[in-house]
C-alpha cells in the first residue's frame, strides 16, 4: 500500500500537465478531465485510509522512499513520502473537499472561455497541496509550500483582466514570500542544529531536550512566520481579503479548506519543537488570539459577502493557531476544528457564489434581501453552514470550537482565564456578524428590486440577464444541480462531522500517536463554559437581529462609527503596511543611494581624481626638453650632495 502514496500528488499533478501543455483540443473535455484525476487522488486516499485503519494506531505509519534528490557529503535530500494520521486527515480532506469543488466550478465557470486552463490551476493547486502534507521532510514540504504559493497566485489573479485581481494576486504572492523567508531559515537552522530536515530525527532530537531552547525557540519563531503568512494571521494576514477578487471556487477551495490551514498543519506536525521552546509556544498563542479578535471585528463590517466570509476565515483559523499553541491538549482539537471548518466555511463560500450567480455576479448584501424564497437549496445549505461556524449546540462548530474554548480556559493561570475570556468573545462576535450576514441576504425586503444591475464583479461568469423581470430588476434564480449537489454533501459535513468526532474523544484519539492528546482540565467545569459559550452565542445572535432583522437595512450604507470605519478598511492594515513598510522602504532606499552616491562612489571618485590630478601634474614634468631634465638632474644632485652633508654633520 505504501507505492500508492505518489500516487496522491501524481494524479493531480498529471491533470495540471495534460490541461496546461494540451492546449485548445482539450477545452471541451479539460473539466472533466481535471475533475476525474482530482476525485482519482480522494479515491487512493480512501484506500490507503482503510488500510491504514487495518493496523494498530501505534503502527499506522506509511513511508515511500521515490529517489535520493540531493546525495552530497554530509547533505542527503531524499523525495520521500510519510503518511501518517495526521497527513491522512489533510489527504481526506484536501482531495475530499477539493473533488467538491470542481464538481462545483464544472457549472460556476461553464462560460468562460479559459475553463480548461483553470482546472488546470485547481489540479496543480491540489498536487502541490498534497505534497506539502505528505512530505516525510521538511525541505520537500517546502517544494509543496512554495508550489501552494504559486498556484494560489495564478488562481487569485485568474481574471487577470481586472486591475484588482492582479493587484490582490502580487499582494498575496508578495506578502505569502515574507512568510516563506521565516520557513527556509527554519530548515537553514534545523539542518545546522541536527544535521538533518528529516521530520523524524529532527522532533526526536527536539524531545529528547538536548537541543538548547534558544535554538528551538529562533526555528520555532520562523515557523510561526511561515504559518502567518500561508494562514494570515498577523501581521501577515493584509492578502486574504484582496485574494477574494478570484472565482469564487478558489476562495472555497484555498481560503477556506486547504492552502490557509497550511499554518495550523506546520506548527502541530513540528509540535516537539514547540513542545520544548515555551517562548516560542507563547507567541503562538499571542498570534492566534490576536488574529482571532481582528478577523471577527473585520468581519462585522463588510458589506461584500466574499469579503465578510474572508474575516471570518481568518477569525477561525486564529482558534486554531491559538490551539496549537497550547501544546498536547490543544493540536487535536486545532485540527479537529480545522476539518470542521473545512466543510462549513467551503459551504458558505459556495454557497455566496451560488448567491451570486443568481444576482448577476452581485457580491453587495445592501442589494439582496428576502432570497430564501427565491434560493431554496442555497438557503438551507448556507443556513446549515452558518449554524455550524456560530456554534449552534449539536451541529459541527460547537463540538469543535467548544472543545479549544475548554483547552484555553485549561491553559492553566492568568493566561488560561485571558485566552477562555477572548476565545468566548470571538464566538460572540462570530454570532454577531455570521448572523447579520444571514439577514441581510436572505430575510428581509427584496432591496434587489429597487436597485440598478452593477457591473459584475466577475464578468466571465454566466450572468442571469435574461431572467431580469418586466421592470429590469434582476430576477433571483437556484444555482444548476453541479452547484447545488457540492453544497448539500457539505451541509452534511457541518452537520454530523462534529458530533462523529467527538463520540468518545474518537478524532483525539485517532491523532494521539502524532500529537501525543492530553485531555484538558479547565478551571471551571465543561457545562458551565457550555453554557457561557451558548449565552454569547445568543446575545451575539439577539444584537444582529435587533439592527438588522426588525430595522430595514439601507442599500447605501451609513458612515458608521469609528471603529466601523476602522474596520471597513481592514483596521488600517494597508494603511499600516504603506506608512511602515512602503514609505519606510522608500526612505531606507532613498538614505542608501544617498550614502552610496556620496560615500562610497564618494571615496571611490574622490581617490580617481586625485590620482588623476596627480598623475596629470607629474606628466607636466615629462616635457621632452633637455634643458629641463638637465635642471632636474642638477637640482636631484644638488640635493643628495646637500643630505649627505647634513648626515655627517650630524
Amino acid at each position: 500500500m505504501e507505492n500508492l502514496i505518489a500516487l496522491l500528488v501524481a494524479a493531480p499533478l498529471l491533470g495540471a500537465a495534460v490541461l496546461l501543455c494540451g492546449g485548445r483540443r482539450l477545452d471541451r473535455a479539460g473539466h472533466w478531465i481535471g475533475t476525474l484525476l482530482a476525485a482519482a487522488s480522494f479515491v487512493v486516499g480512501v484506500v490507503l485510509f482503510g488500510a491504514m485503519l487495518g493496523h494498530d494506531a501505534e503502527a499506522r505509519t506509511m513511508r515511500q522512499h521515490l529517489f535520493s534528490w540531493i546525495p552530497v557529503e554530509g547533505f542527503q535530500a531524499d523525495v520521500a513520502f510519510q503518511l501518517d494520521q495526521l497527513s491522512m486527515t489533510f489527504v481526506l480532506l484536501i482531495t475530499g473537499v477539493g473533488t467538491l469543488i470542481h464538481i462545483y466550478s464544472i457549472g460556476y465557470m461553464e462560460h468562460d472561455e479559459r475553463r480548461r486552463r483553470f482546472f488546470g490551476y485547481l489540479n496543480l493547486f491540489l498536487a502541490a497541496m498534497l505534497l506539502l502534507v505528505v512530505a516525510d521532510n521538511y525541505l520537500l514540504l517546502y517544494v509543496g509550500w512554495e508550489g501552494v504559493g504559486l498556484a494560489s497566485f495564478l488562481l487569485i489573479g485568474f481574471w487577470q483582466h481586472k486591475p484588482s485581481a492582479a493587484t490582490a494576486a502580487k499582494k498575496a504572492f508578495i506578502v505569502n514570500r515574507v512568510g516563506d523567508m521565516g520557513l527556509s531559515i527554519a530548515i537553514m537552522l534545523m539542518f545546522t542544529t541536527f544535521g538533518t530536515f528529516t521530520f523524524g530525527p529532527v522532533l526526536e532530537a527536539s524531545a529528547n531536550g538536548d537541543t538548547g531552547e534558544g535554538k528551538l525557540t529562533a526555528i520555532g519563531l520562523m515557523l510561526l512566520l511561515a504559518a502567518c503568512g500561508k494562514s494570515a494571521q498577523v501581521p501577515l494576514q493584509s492578502w486574504l481579503g484582496d485574494a477574494m477578487e478570484g472565482p469564487t471556487p478558489v476562495s472555497a477551495l484555498i481560503h477556506a479548506a486547504t492552502m490557509v490551514t497550511a499554518g495550523v498543519y506546520l506548527i502541530t506536525r513540528s509540535g516537539a519543537i514547540f513542545n520544548a521552546a515555551p517562548d516560542a509556544q507563547l507567541a503562538v498563542v499571542t498570534v492566534g488570539a490576536v488574529t482571532l479578535l481582528f478577523g471577527a471585528v473585520v468581519g462585522c463590517a463588510k458589506d461584500d459577502i466574499k469579503k465578510a466570509l474572508a474575516g471570518s476565515t481568518m477569525s477561525q483559523i486564529g482558534y486554531m493557531i491559538l490551539a496549537a499553541g497550547l501544546g498536547p491538549i490543544g493540536y487535536a482539537f486545532a485540527i479537529m476544528h480545522l476539518v470542521t471548518h473545512g466543510f462549513f466555511k467551503a459551504g458558505l463560500f459556495l454557497g455566496a457564489g451560488s448567491v451570486m450567480h443568481g444576482m448577476n455576479d452581485e457580491v453587495d448584501m445592501r442589494k439582496y434581501g428576502g432570497l430564501r424564497k427565491y434560493m431554496p437549496v442555497t438557503f438551507v445549505t448556507f443556513g446549515l453552514g452558518y449554524l455550524a461556524i456560530i456554534g449552534f449546540p449539536g451541529l459541527s462548530g460547537f463540538f469543535s470550537k467548544d472543545k479549544i474554548i475548554e483547552a484555553a480556559f485549561a491553559s492553566g493561570g492568568a493566561q488560561g482565564w485571558i485566552l477562555g475570556t477572548v476565545t468566548l468573545l470571538g464566538a460572540g462576535i462570530t454570532a454577531y456578524y455570521m448572523t447579520r450576514v444571514m439577514l441581510m441576504t436572505f430575510f428581509g425586503e427584496e432591496r434587489w428590486r429597487d436597485t440598478a444591475t452593477a457591473s459584475p464583479a466577475e464578468p466571465d461568469v454566466e450572468p442571469a440577464a435574461e431572467t431580469h423581470g418586466a421592470h429590469g430588476e434582476p430576477h433571483p434564480h437556484e444555482s444548476p444541480r453541479s452547484m447545488t449537489v457540492p453544497m448539500i454533501v457539505l451541509a452534511f459535513g457541518s452537520v454530523f462531522a462534529g458530533g462523529f468526532f467527538s463520540i468518545g474523544d474518537r478524532f483525539a484519539n485517532w491523532l494521539e500517536p502524532v500529537t501525543q492528546f492530553e485531555h484538558p482540565h479547565p478551571p471551571i467545569s465543561v457545562p458551565l463554559i457550555t453554557a457561557m459559550t451558548v449565552a454569547v452565542l445568543l446575545i451575539g445572535v439577539a444584537a444582529a437581529y435587533a439592527q438588522y432583522g426588525r430595522k430595514p437595512v439601507p442599500v447605501v450604507a451609513p458612515r458608521g462609527s469609528l471603529l466601523t470605519r476602522a474596520a471597513r478598511r481592514d483596521l488600517l492594515q494597508d494603511d499600516f503596511n504603506h506608512v511602515v513598510l512602503v514609505r519606510g522602504g522608500e526612505h531606507l532606499t532613498r538614505s542608501l543611494v544617498y550614502v552610496d552616491h556620496t560615500l562610497v562612489d564618494g571615496v571611490v571618485n574622490g581617490t580617481a581624481a586625485s590620482v588623476g590630478g596627480l598623475s596629470g601634474r607629474l606628466r607636466k614634468l615629462q616635457n621632452g626638453y633637455a634643458r629641463s631634465y638637465a635642471v632636474s638632474m642638477f637640482g636631484g644632485t644638488a640635493i643628495l650632495i646637500a643630505a649627505t652633508l647634513l648626515m655627517r654633520a650630524v
